[in-house]
């Protein structure tokens, strides 16, 4: 069997010694193992951020990958440590959210809680579990380790409260949930929402009660600087600037209010 992929997803940043440190506990329990860097740059503590960025990405790693997520606010609480198998694909996380938009897409087939001592390294810190429960389960998995001898079922987890956008007859209302590192404004209104109210129809995309911005392919099919609506490689609706940053010129972020209307009649419909 091909080495395993472990792919790490966390809010440590890369200036401390944390991620290391997981790296390096997982290596010495599974030294085979191929470790990917999803991203460490999570804003602190942000659960809907990391949830985001892990449903864009999860579905394009080899069958059998294990996702090692630590965004922790209730670290050293009572909050659960999960193992999941979801598909052919395996998740370590805190049981607070942010495994629910993989959840939407692919239904869990086993949820176990991390309790059992033989995977987990001898002391627990209160403040750094990552290292001394996720790290080291994640890394039995990938010897191939059966799920279920990580803990006992769990028959329910914490639900996360992501914001879903409204489709009334015409229309659709939504709104921003992140800004990426190119100032691209992802919205929570995706493709199949838009094919949907489209038919044969166009579509205007407000933003923040801005004026109607064009829906194109892509960045280029706009002038340098100008503001444009597209789907982006998610799926999800975005407000993009070509060569821009939207959110630096409409000051906006989280949270702004994005419509998508259809016009009354499909483009070049006859008269009366």
């Amino acid at each position: 069997m091909s080495p395993r992929v472990i792919a790490l997803l966390t809010d440590f940043g890369t200036r401390d010694h944390y991620v290391a440190a997981m790296k390096g506990v997982i290596l010495g329990i599974e030294p085979e193992v191929t470790l990917v860097d999803i991203t460490h740059e999570i804003p602190a503590q942000d659960v809907l951020s990391a949830a985001l960025e892990l449903h864009a990405c999860w579905r394009d790693f080899p069958r059998g990958s294990i996702f090692l997520v630590v965004v922790d606010p209730g670290v050293g609480t009572s909050r659960r440590t999960l193992a999941v198998q979801a598909g052919d694909r395996f998740f370590v996380a805190p049981d607070n959210g942010v495994l629910g938009m993989v959840f939407d897409g692919q239904a869990p087939a086993a949820v176990v809680e991390i309790t059992e001592p033989d995977y987990l390294r001898p002391t627990i810190s209160r403040t750094f579990e990552g290292r001394d429960r996720f790290a080291p389960a994640a890394a039995w998995l990938a010897r191939g380790t059966d799920i279920h001898a990580l803990g006992p079922p769990v028959a329910g987890w914490i639900r996360l409260d992501v914001p879903r956008p409204r489709a009334t007859e015409g229309t659709i209302e939504g709104e921003i949930l992140k800004a990426d590192r190119f100032g691209n404004l992802i919205s929570n209104i995706g493709t199949r929402m838009l094919d949907q109210l489209a038919g044969a129809r166009a579509l205007r995309v407000h933003v923040a009660d801005r004026e109607a911005l064009p829906l194109v392919e892509t960045y280029g099919d706009v002038r340098s600087g100008a503001l444009c609506a597209l789907v982006g490689s998610s799926g999800f609706l975005e407000i993009a600037a070509n060569g821009g940053s939207a959110a630096r010129l409409l000051d906006l972020g989280r949270g702004a209010r994005v419509i998508v209307a259809a016009d009354r009649e499909p483009p070049n419909a006859a008269g009366p």
